[in-house]
């Protein structure tokens, strides 16, 4: 069996720079694998011993495509040491930061049915520069009801990054 494989989906690619931080500071960095989630669909998961999957939340929502990855491999999945982390900018809030706390993780774990050994919540970016017309103005609306940041001038990153360094130490802790 090989090591890690690191899953993410992304829309704008944060996710994906989060796992490679995850990457960076493992102990086991040599033998983690980071791929897309449309890659993920051609591999075999049966050779890695540890799946961590990492999802972005747009519209108040993961993509429709992570549920049915995670139902087509769910009984892999669930033979593998394996931990999800949602990245959300709803996790900017104290009291919305923790998987038991934060309303895009409840949700996921319900309708995925799915029962990672390690769970994380990561605040996510606000990258209003790189939004087109439509998803600037949809963003920023929504930061102006949830009381976030609207100069859609700047970008705004929440993510803690001690956070997304101590969730990846205690995924090199994991065992079944």
């Amino acid at each position: 069996m090989s090591g890690y494989l690191i899953i993410y989906s992304s829309t704008d690619g944060h996710t994906k720079i989060i796992c490679e931080k995850i990457r960076s500071i493992s102990k086991n960095r040599n033998y983690i694998k980071i791929v897309s989630l449309s890659e993920a669909r051609d591999l075999n998961l049966q050779i890695y011993e540890h799946v961590i999957i990492g999802a972005s939340i747009r519209y108040g929502k993961h993509n429709k495509n992570l549920y049915k990855f995670i139902s087509s491999n769910k009984e892999i999945l669930e033979k593998k040491r394996s931990a999800f982390f949602s990245v959300n900018v709803v996790a900017r809030k104290p009291e919305k930061n923790t998987p038991e706390t934060n309303p895009y993780m409840q949700k996921f774990l319900k309708i995925s049915n799915w029962k990672p050994d390690k769970l994380g919540v990561f605040a996510g970016k606000v990258d209003y520069p790189k939004y087109n017309f439509i998803d600037k103005l949809l963003i920023q609306l929504i930061m102006f009801i949830t009381k976030g940041p609207t100069d859609t001038s700047k970008s705004y990153d929440f993510t803690d990054w001690t956070k997304v360094e101590d969730f990846s130490k205690e995924i090199d802790q994991i065992t079944l």
